[in-house]
């Protein structure tokens, strides 16, 4: 049994007897072989919509470009997405560890769009997917955009190279055409079922004479390019991540590299793309792991030089199933509109599957890429857990700077109609007051509404306000009443904190309360609630509020005026102690 690889971490094992010769012998000089990729021998294929398009002449064809020689110890990573929808927090995580594995090894960070499913790409989900990659901070080296010195970027500009690699390895005899109709190849999967063998080509056109082949050329017979892959044997790799992986040979049998059509398949472009690219390291999901065996090969085949591989393991949901839109939200753009923030957004996919090994889970990205490092990213699934992104969100948001936090949430209130302005006092005492209970930027709306909304009633008709109906409510309210309208109150909040303060502790002497006593009936009265944030700080940004006219007209605000006149219409004796309290009620009290 021979070794035919010289790579370090890819080993092909074939038995001499069975392996074809071109496993068995350096790859031979690309000839000026006359054939071509079409139906016929005509040297010319287009197609429409954002189709390939490939009209060099065969000459040009024969004579390939050499691929870039590596540099030694350089890094070159590629993120390769393909624009056929949104994208998805998988896809995000693993430009993620390409963008950190690049930065922290001083290297490149490519991107490259796989836009060869012509009826499912479209430019409008490629623009989202850069949209979405900008907004997360992963900004790439080279791609589209950018520009560099190993484009085009797009695989659909990159068709005749893929042509020209493709009569390489037909020269080279590597692969061969393949004439076999769709009916052929059906017949084919159906009596390998019978016999419960792998559904692998027979091989009919491997071993065609010339004569054969020229008959079906003059014909105009369709065909394919298909490898020649040796019939025993296996194949191993050493994943960076998973360790060494390895194939039977026998499972795979020869695969097509170029349809009928001209388009080349994907793991021939990716391979074709990766070598000419110079990529050094392949950071990809470990769905794509199947992949690797037809793409080494091909490796082998062109005699490119391979890169690492590196295979990162799913995100699952909660019951471990692959995560998908059943499960709610999955893609960046969607979790952007929710509200969360591109850092919050990073530092969550960088912990699916990858941790310092510390108890630390707040990172920046800068801190991400110092911190990063290939050999601890986890080979088993990581679970994606949206009340953890939620909360790690809101450290992030409480993170910012005072001036951040404010414009960003001062700016939602304008556009969310329920401020006229987006800056001011009353916004930067809104958003310390409120800060606490934000975890998402939409959170905002939710607590400043609730601050403005008066639910006296509703609270009162609850069974949570029924102790504090029996422990003299009505009375705290008449002495109240009494400092609203004497104009005591009213000049407390003129006076600021320091003037709230000093009205609270004389307002308590004088009805002898203080404490839980004092606060909760006093809370009850001027908030309508029973919980909330800072009750002092609640009612001066009330009355500010009322002063400043910022609050838009149709949010419902009630302001501390009319709070004090709903207080001296409130009938007492109508709260029945015993009276049972309506279902409505009680779910109108806000927390």
């Amino acid at each position: 049994m021979n070794v035919a690889a010289a790579s370090p971490w890819l080993r092909i094992r074939t038995i001499p007897e069975v392996a074809p010769s071109i496993f068995r012998q350096s790859l031979l000089p690309p000839s000026t072989s006359t054939s071509s990729l079409c139906y016929s021998r005509r040297s010319s294929i287009s197609f429409f919509r954002r189709s390939f398009s490939v009209s060099s002449s065969l000459t040009d064809a024969a004579a390939v470009p050499p691929p870039p020689k590596r540099v030694e110890g350089e890094v070159r990573v590629r993120f390769a997405p393909s624009p056929t929808g949104n994208l998805h927090v998988g896809g995000a995580r693993t430009a993620l560890f390409n963008y950190l594995f690049a930065r922290s090894k001083g290297g490149k960070f490519v991107l490259r769009i796989e836009d060869t499913d012509l009826e499912r790409s479209t430019r409008e989900s490629e623009e989202a997917m850069l949209r979405d990659l900008s907004w997360l901070g992963l900004e790439w080296d080279e791609g589209p955009n950018v520009g560099g010195d190993y484009g085009p970027y797009r695989q659909s500009e990159r068709n005749a190279l893929y042509k020209q690699y493709a009569e390489r390895l037909l020269n080279s005899g590597h692969v061969y055409r393949c004439f076999c109709s769709n009916e052929e190849l059906e017949k084919m999967k159906e009596i390998a079922k019978l016999k419960q063998l792998p559904p692998v080509y027979s091989g009919k056109w491997a071993h065609a004479t010339n004569a054969e082949v020229e008959e079906e050329l003059d014909k105009g017979t369709a065909y394919t390019y298909r490898f020649r892959v040796p019939k025993e044997g296996s194949l191993q790799i050493c994943d960076l991540i998973r360790g060494e992986v390895s194939w039977n040979l026998d499972t795979l049998g020869d695969f097509v590299i170029m349809r009928s059509n001209g388009q080349p398949v994907y793991n021939f472009c990716v391979t074709v793309d990766d070598a000419t690219m110079a990529i050094s390291h392949v950071i990809r999901a470990e769905e794509h792991l199947p992949n690797t065996l037809r793409q080494a090969l091909i490796y082998k085949a062109l005699g490119f030089h391979m890169p690492y591989f590196a295979h990162v393991s799913l995100i699952l949901a909660p019951d471990r199933s692959k995560l998908s839109k059943r499960h709610g939200a999955t893609s960046v753009g969607q979790f952007r509109d929710m509200g969360y923030l591109p850092q919050a957004m990073v530092n969550y996919l960088a912990l699916l599957g990858w941790g310092d090994g510390t108890e630390n889970e707040f990172f920046t990205l800068e801190q991400l890429v110092e911190k990063f490092s290939i050999e601890r990213v986890n080979k088993s699934g990581a679970v994606f857990d949206s009340t953890k992104l939620r909360w790690m969100n809101g450290q992030h948001l409480r993170s910012l700077t005072s001036e951040k936090l404010t414009k960003l949430i001062g700016e939602h209130w304008k556009s969310a109609g329920i401020l006229t302005e987006s800056e001011g006092p009353f916004v930067e005492d809104a958003v310390q007051l409120l800060k606490d209970g934000i975890d998402l930027i939409t959170d905002s709306d939710k607590v400043l509404s609730n601050l403005l909304c008066y639910p006296l009633h509703a609270t009162l008709a609850s069974p949570e306000g029924k102790p504090l109906l029996q422990d003299g409510l009505p009375e705290v309210a008449s002495r109240l009443l009494a400092a609203y309208e004497s104009g005591e109150f009213k000049s407390a909040l003129e006076g600021g904190h320091a003037g709230w303060q000093t009205w609270v502790k004389s307002f308590g002497k004088l009805l002898r309360r203080k404490g839980k006593s004092l606060f909760m009936p006093l809370r009850v009265l001027l908030t309508g609630k029973l919980h909330g944030p800072d009750m002092g700080a609640s009612v001066l940004l009330l009355h500010k509020g009322a002063t400043c006219n910022v609050v838009a007209s149709q949010v419902g605000f009630v302001t501390l005026e009319e709070r004090f006149k709903v207080l001296s219409e409130i009938q007492w004796e109508s709260f029945n102690m015993d009276q049972t309290v309506p279902e409505s009620a009680v779910a109108a009290v806000p927390n």
